[in-house]
Order: structure tokens, then sequence, then C-alpha cells
């Protein structure tokens, strides 16, 4: 008699990183932005962590501090620039996803990629998702994080959930995605990088 096979719960995830699709940035919802040619980009890895809650997938995201310097108190992923010692853009995303939540390196599955987002703090921003093996002490890092919480992979992979805002920001109006979630207001970079994993994860 065979063994009965289990759907893995991520599968529409593994099928969604097989599907080409473009780079995004922070200014795709403002075409009147004229980006300078030849400008230089710091490479950076951010990680998309999957934990398992039950029979759902969540994703776990964090609160920045509000004293920082760069995107206080918004929502985004673990992760930051690539430093010398690491071997790529996902090793950074690792490494930082360790010292911001406590998430081991080990304890963590590597998926694959999303194309690179350029963000307005001129970094080529690569978004790497990984499985989380096995529940962990999560640890937010003092004076940089204030928060860790999760959010249902299907709640933000689900295009309807979307909404573009706009502010004005240097004097000009911008326009974002903005996919909220009880108290938090996912927007910016992280949304936008959720957005394009929603287009290929709903993709025909």
């Amino acid at each position: 008699m065979g063994t009965l096979r289990v759907p893995d719960p991520l599968a529409s995830v593994l099928a969604a990183l097989s599907r080409d699709s473009v780079a995004s940035s922070d200014f795709d919802l403002n075409p009147d932005v004229v980006l300078p040619k030849g400008r230089k980009l710091r490479p950076a890895g951010v990680l998309i962590p999957i934990q398992m809650r039950g029979d759902i997938p969540h994703i776990l995201l964090t609160k920045r501090a509000s004293h920082l310097k760069h995107h206080p108190g918004q929502i985004a992923f673990p992760g930051g620039k690539q430093d010398e010692g690491d071997a790529d853009v996902i090793a950074a995303a690792l490494r930082e996803a360790d010292e911001e939540i406590g998430l081991p390196v080990q304890n963590v599955e590597v998926l694959g990629t999303l194309p690179t987002h350029e963000t307005v703090t001129s970094f080529s921003m690569t978004p790497v998702l990984g499985r989380i093996r096995a529940d962990f002490d999560i640890k937010p890092e003092p004076g940089e994080v204030d928060e860790v919480f999760s959010v249902p992979l299907a709640h933000v992979t689900d295009p309807a959930r979307f909404s573009v805002q706009s502010r004005r920001w240097q004097g000009q109006r911008r326009h974002f995605f903005t996919v909220p979630y009880g108290p938090y207001y996912i927007w910016g970079a992280t949304a936008r990088i959720l957005r394009g994993l929603a287009d290929r994860m709903t993709a025909p």
C-alpha cells in the first residue's frame, strides 16, 4: 500500500517563485519621478519568513523602533544591507533576521528569491522567501525592533486586500500600496514586495 502524500502547504508559494516577473521599486506608482542614470544602489537582503501556525502559514513582520533615522515605526521585513562578511544578499537577509528577531540561520529553509526592489534610500533589495523549520523564541533586537508580529500569508497575498494611498513626500505627492492588517499599517516597500508576491501567486 502506497504512502499517502500530504500536499505542501507552501505549494502556491513555490509555484509563484517559478514564475517570471519584473523588478519593482518605490517609484512604480509615481511615473513622473525621473531617476538619475548611473545611480549607484547598495545591495541588501530582506527575509520573508513563513511560519506555520497550525495548518495556516503566516509571515513574520517587524515594527521598527520609532527613534530610528530611516523608516521609524514602519512595518518591515527583517533584513538590511549586505556587509563585507556576507557571502551574498541571501546571507545578509538570514544574518539580519537572526540579529533582529532571533531567528537562527539554520532554522530557515530558503525557498527562493523575488526580483529586486529599489528603495528611495538607494538600496537594491532582494526579498528572500524562507520557511521556518521549527518554533523558536522571538527576541526583538533592542533599540531597533519595537515588535514582531505575524500576519496570515493568505491576507497579504490577496490582491483585493491592497489599496493605493498617497501622501506628500519631499514636496511631491507620492502614491504607494497599502495592505493593512488589524492595527498594523503595512505600506511602502513592504507592501509593494507583498503585492508582487500576490500577483505571482494569483497569476493564471
